[in-house]
């Protein structure tokens, strides 16, 4: 992709905002689109997403705008970074105004309710099979990635000239964008990741301690494996940015949402409460049960998951939870 090509993003929460940002400051001019007009209209003026990545400019490039159609329709590729609920409503708006050529990439994390589907799988199904996909993820927290701050990404597609261009649009100024072909790989640990994030909350909102969550951290990974080996996934991309990385990131700094639910659910906290507190969207408390149904699908066991899972669904408090793992029986590591 040449730095002057034009991207349209599709969601101006904080991490579309702040990919928006990195696009432009690459140089390609980017259209960022939300459905809020007021606030776009804001952001355009003052060149700052007040609401959602307050202190990170928007470089001139960046256009911030509330028509849909007028985003699209001169853009050369599409990325969109819109909680996954809201992934399909957007590809079928999508739908009779995409253009062959436009390649779609994806930031949303996490599978869709209810169909259990994959972020790609939802493209293919709203956008046709033969189109160009491609999954953006790894360790991110949209703050830091708008402010510049050292970041890495694996961008993954089963078209690599795709993956290429992606990855070059966003590569350069401290952002580094890794190409993989493992899509499912990649989607699977950001989908895992969260609801892992909020069980290591639980154990520290506990008190457990930092051995504690050294060990539920590696098993976390080591169920991340196993589902994506029931996949298909390459092992590497579990060790990679999108699995390690994710995964090390969400559940130890507290700018994860994921992780800070767990914290007050550990702390006596209902999940009706704590969503309250956090303000925002907690994406592991829609993936647990999505990922919890696929892995009984393809009879994996996921015990971390299931903690979480049940602790969400008010089925067990933090402490049983925790009790009913620490009782499981003793079996060989690589299990």
């Amino acid at each position: 992709m040449s730095a002057t090509r034009p991207i349209a993003v599709l969601g101006a929460g904080a991490f579309g905002t702040a990919l928006a940002i990195q696009l432009s400051r690459r140089g390609a001019p980017t259209f960022l689109w939300g459905r809020d007009a007021t606030m776009m209209a804001n952001m355009q003026e003052s060149r700052e997403n007040v609401r959602y990545l307050r202190g990170c400019h928007l470089p001139a490039p960046l256009i911030a705008t509330a028509d849909f159609d007028a985003a699209i329709a001169d853009a050369g590729d599409i990325l969109i970074a819109t909680p996954s609920p809201s992934l399909r409503e957007i590809c079928r708006r999508l739908a009779p105004r995409v253009r062959v050529e436009q390649g779609i990439a994806c930031a949303c994390k996490g599978l869709e309710p209810d169909s259990g589907r994959f972020a790609h799988e939802v493209i293919a199904e709203e956008l046709g099979a033969t189109r160009s996909v491609a999954i953006i993820s790894g360790p991110t927290f949209a703050k830091e990635l708008g402010l510049g701050l050292p970041t890495a990404v694996t961008v993954a597609s089963p078209q690599a000239a795709f993956a290429e261009r992606m990855a070059a649009a966003l590569h350069g100024d401290g952002f580094r964008a890794y190409t993989s072909d493992d899509i499912i790989g990649v989607e699977i640990g950001g989908a895992a990741k969260n609801v892992l994030a909020i069980a290591v909350g639980i154990a520290d909102g506990l008190g457990l301690g930092a051995n504690t969550r050294a060990a539920m951290i590696t098993r976390g990974l080591n169920e991340i494996a196993r589902l994506g080996a029931a996949l298909g996934a390459q092992p590497e991309t579990v060790m990679g940015l999108a699995g390690l990385g994710d995964l090390v990131l969400t559940c130890t700094d507290n700018q994860s949402r994921n992780r800070r639910l767990g914290l007050l659910l550990g702390q006596g906290k209902t999940v009706a409460e704590a969503q309250h507190a956090l303000e925002g969207v907690v994406e592991g408390v829609r993936a647990a049960p999505e990922v919890l149904r696929l892995a009984k699908r393809l009879g994996v066991q996921l015990p971390l998951l299931e903690m979480a899972s049940a602790v969400i669904a008010g089925e067990v408090s933090p402490i049983a939870a925790v009790q009913r793992l620490a009782e499981r029986p003793q079996r060989a590591e690589t299990y």
